[in-house]
C-alpha cells in the first residue's frame, strides 16, 4: 500500500467516526440529516436523491417513506414475471388523491418519487395555471420486460423502474395530452412543459416529445440511470 493511500484511509476513517460522533450529539432536523426516513410531505432538498436510492435495498424505510405519502398501494413480493426481468422490493400503485386509468406495479423508488412529483410538482403547476388540481392520470403501464429500442440494453421498464405518462384530467373534466397538447402555445401546453420540468426535479430520467419520435405521445420516467432531461 501507498503511503497516499494510506494516508487517504485515514482521513475517510477519521471522517467516518467525526461524522457519526457529530450524529450522536448534535440535533439534526430529519429533513437534513441524510440517514432519517425520507418524508414525501416535506419539499425536496440535496438530500432527496440520497434517500430515495437507499429506499431499494431496504423495504422497512420503503415503508416509512411510502407511510408519509397519500398512495394507496400494495406491498408486492420480489419475483421474475418474465424470464431475465426480476421485480424487487415493488409495490402495486393503486391511486392517490388522483386516480389512474389503471394500477401500476412500480419499484419503490419510483413509487415514492411520483408521491413527490404529484405532491411538489404536477398539483401546484394545475392550481397556478388552471387554478383547479388534477383528478386523473393516465398511463401507458410501468412494466415490459424489454431492452432499450434498438439496443441490448434492458429498459428500465424491465425491472418496473419506469412509468410512462400520457395525460391529465382536470377536476372540471378538461383532459390534456402530450400528443395532442405539447406542441401548442395555449395554457394546456404551458402546463405540459411545467409538468415535464417538475418530472425532472422528481425523477432521475425524464423523457418528451423533445427527445424522439417514439416520445411523442408521453413523458418516460425513471429512477435508473445519473440524470437526464429531455
Amino acid at each position: 500500500m501507498t503511503f497516499g493511500r494510506f494516508l487517504l484511509l485515514i482521513l475517510l476513517a477519521g471522517a467516518g467516526f467525526a461524522f457519526a460522533v457529530w450524529r450522536e450529539y448534535v440535533d439534526i432536523p430529519p429533513r437534513w440529516n441524510p440517514w432519517a426516513p425520507l418524508n414525501v410531505r416535506e419539499a425536496p432538498n440535496v438530500l432527496t436523491p440520497f434517500k430515495l436510492r437507499r429506499l431499494q435495498q431496504d423495504r422497512s424505510l420503503c415503508e416509512q417513506a411510502l407511510g408519509s405519502s397519500t398512495l394507496r398501494y400494495v406491498a408486492v413480493p420480489d419475483s421474475t414475471p418474465e424470464p431475465g426481468c426480476p421485480v424487487e422490493n415493488s409495490v402495486r400503485v393503486q391511486g392517490s388523491e388522483v386516480r389512474f386509468n389503471g394500477p401500476f406495479l412500480a419499484t419503490c423508488p419510483l413509487a415514492a418519487a411520483y408521491a413527490m412529483f404529484e405532491l411538489h410538482g404536477l398539483q401546484p403547476a394545475a392550481q397556478e395555471i388552471f387554478g383547479q388540481p388534477v383528478t386523473r392520470i393516465d398511463h401507458f403501464g410501468s412494466f415490459a420486460c424489454r431492452n432499450i429500442a434498438r439496443s441490448n440494453r434492458r429498459s428500465q421498464h424491465a425491472s418496473a423502474n419506469a412509468l410512462d405518462l400520457a395525460g391529465f384530467h382536470l377536476k372540471d373534466g378538461t383532459r390534456i395530452t402530450v400528443a395532442r397538447d405539447w406542441k401548442g402555445d395555449d395554457d394546456k401546453a404551458r402546463f405540459l412543459r411545467r409538468v415535464r420540468d417538475a418530472a425532472c426535479k422528481s425523477f432521475n430520467v425524464t423523457l418528451g416529445p423533445e427527445y424522439n419520435a417514439a416520445h411523442h405521445d408521453h413523458f418516460h420516467v425513471d429512477m435508473g440511470g445519473f440524470g437526464v432531461c429531455r
